[in-house]
């Protein structure tokens, strides 16, 4: 029978992968088809903040 109260590393804060605080959220809509894209990748938010950050520093050359 599995542990009720839950497995003690679950309550372990995530390791933070860069050196800044990700303390906010944004939310947007996107078609289906990029939503499963999105999801079958390794790391989906990680993916999502890159591909941002990407798109902000093309448009910041411009």
């Amino acid at each position: 029978m599995p542990n009720p109260k839950g497995n003690p590393q679950n309550f372990e804060p995530a390791q933070q992968k860069g050196n800044e605080v990700l303390s906010d959220q944004l939310s947007f809509r996107v078609t289906k088809e990029m939503k499963e894209e999105v999801k079958a990748k390794d790391d989906p938010p990680e993916f999502c903040r890159r591909a941002i950050q990407d798109a902000l520093d093309k448009d910041r050359e411009k």
